[in-house]
């Protein structure tokens, strides 16, 4: 999540296309059929189904930042208010119409994340009548970030450098410290699934995909550090070198660390498995970041671009890239308990940071100050306490089993007035934090602009640099020195966190032991 390869940008027809669909699109919610099903409160009646209503959302904003690199667009946005929406900075012979439009944008969704999160403290399940602005309400959720898009034209540039320069980069580097926490989480828990699948079925499935999965991430890791050797090294390219060297000898160190003999004594589940996967990650990005270096001696990346595949290049990196990240996104927003200490199911691995033990360890409190087991899934309908009532008097015989249905046609009527809610996942308890699912895909937003804008720091004044490169109609993301060392700063701080998972439990074992 730290980084991504580079996205090149069109300008012409592509873009224009792109352009004109996006406006049609939104032309169309303007006819009287579709507006009176847009305006409806169309609850989801799935949790999933909401997360991925958000990740289109986020999913067609990154994609407005980026069309908006393009000088077209911005011209053409000009000409359409009639020269009323300048992007011009403090000058007029300096325009800021690529740098600034992506801030304005990214701004624009993380403001409205921001107020539906505020909006939605405390909701713990969907009875609660302020759900529907999580699970419901999309044509009108829609036209509001559609709004707060326009709206952010008409504030001065002055507080979009501001914003960029200082908030943007503070939240996208928390986003990326989140997302490296929750890498290092799913690679202890991918390994303890393994584990337990092979332990309860006795099944060799579950032995072989972890033994694969495992020799696979070393295999890339081997793979990918020799093909950086031999492609982006060399006379002259030291800084390369010492960097593919540096990752090489860490993943070197992890594997070691992870199976040395007191990690394994204090953390039994400890193994190659989690080792393989953050070595692989930070070996990605270590060769991003060599890829994306702008050293045509150095990177023959550079050497070669153009040609006729570019126009479907742009097309599928772009969809890509926006989708990769509206994913991991959506599942960092989720998992707001392997942050805070209430995470469920893992046995190692300390990543928690709130109540002073890993995630997965030991009992959890319960809101009466008592002690249950480890949570491992979601509560349901029959753990309330009237349905477990009515379950105990259908098994004495004292009422027919059809009871159990009647009750909850009955929930249901009181709720909302269908027989719908029955199906909601979330009527007994929400699956995840909605307030912290806003805070995610805020930072995300403007991790998205940081990365669009290669990191740059924005002065009022200065020219944006033309997309045009070398006589072509295309400008690369990523190039930026500062954008390479945003990776393989991710990679190393990767790194650290691992090796404070495995050797937390032997320097803390009062704090991080096994219960």
């Amino acid at each position: 999540m730290g980084a991504l390869l580079s996205i090149p940008l069109l300008s012409g027809g592509l873009v224009s296309g792109l352009f004109t669909s996006c406006i049609t699109g939104l032309a169309f919610f303007c006819t009287s059929t579709a507006a009176s099903a847009f305006f409806k409160a169309c609850n989801c009646q799935s949790s999933i189904a909401t997360r991925v209503g958000f990740a289109l959302i986020f999913c067609l904003d990154a994609a407005l930042a980026w069309l908006s690199l393009n000088r077209y667009i911005m011209d053409k946005l000009e000409s359409w208010t009639w020269n009323w929406l300048k992007m011009d900075c403090e000058t007029d012979k300096n325009r800021c119409y690529g740098v600034l439009a992506v801030h304005r944008i990214t701004f624009a969704l993380a403001l409205f994340h921001f107020i539906l999160g505020m909006s939605l403290i405390g909701v713990k399940d969907t009875r609660d009548k302020r759900s529907s602005i999580q699970n419901g309400w999309w044509g009108p959720k829609i036209l509001g970030w559609f709004a707060l898009v326009v709206l952010t034209f008409f504030i001065p540039n002055g507080f979009f450098a501001f914003w960029a320069n200082w908030v943007a980069l503070l939240l996208a580097t928390v986003f990326i410290l989140v997302g490296l926490v929750l890498l290092v989480d799913f690679a202890h828990s991918w390994s303890e699934t393994c584990l337990d699948r092979w332990e309860e079925t006795d099944s060799n499935f579950w032995k072989f995909t972890l033994i694969a999965s495992t020799g696979g991430m070393y295999v890339l890791v081997l793979v990918g550090t020799i093909l950086l050797y031999v492609f982006f090294t060399g006379s002259g390219c030291g800084l390369n070198t010492s960097i593919v060297t540096v990752n090489f000898i860490f993943a070197i160190a992890l594997t070691g660390l992870c199976i040395s003999p007191a990690v394994q004594e204090a953390n039994p589940r400890s193994g190659l498995a989690q080792s393989s996967m953050v070595a692989a990650y930070c070996t990605y990005l270590i060769a991003s970041a060599v890829m994306n270096r702008d050293n045509e001696a150095c990177n023959p990346i550079t050497r070669g671009r153009g040609g006729p595949a570019k126009t479907t290049t742009v097309a599928f990196g772009a969809i890509f890239t926006f989708l990769a990240i509206a994913y991991s996104t959506s599942r960092a927003a989720t998992q707001s308990g392997k942050l805070v200490g209430k995470g469920a199911g893992r046995k190692s691995g300390p990543i928690a940071l709130g109540d002073g033990r890993p995630s997965g360890y030991g009992p959890l409190a319960t809101d009466d100050g008592g002690e249950s087991g480890t949570i491992t899934q979601q509560p349901t309908k029959k753990d309330s306490l009237r349905i477990q009532a009515l379950m105990a008097a259908v098994e004495a015989g004292a009422i027919p089993a059809s009871a159990l249905d009647e009750g909850d046609d009955d929930d249901d009527d009181e709720e909302d007035g269908s027989g719908n809610a029955g199906e909601d996942d979330e009527r007994n308890g929400t699956r995840y934090n909605y307030s912290w699912f806003h805070f995610v895909f805020a930072i995300a937003a403007c991790y998205t602009a940081m990365l669009l804008t290669d990191w740059r720091y924005v002065r009022l004044g200065d020219a944006s640099p033309d997309p045009a490169e070398d006589g072509a109609p295309v400008v690369f993301i990523g190039r930026s020195v500062t954008a390479m060392w945003m990776r393989i700063v991710s990679s190393w701080v990767c790194v650290l966190i691992y090796g404070w998972s495995l050797v937390a439990p032997v320097l803390l074992p009062d704090r991080f032991g096994l219960d």
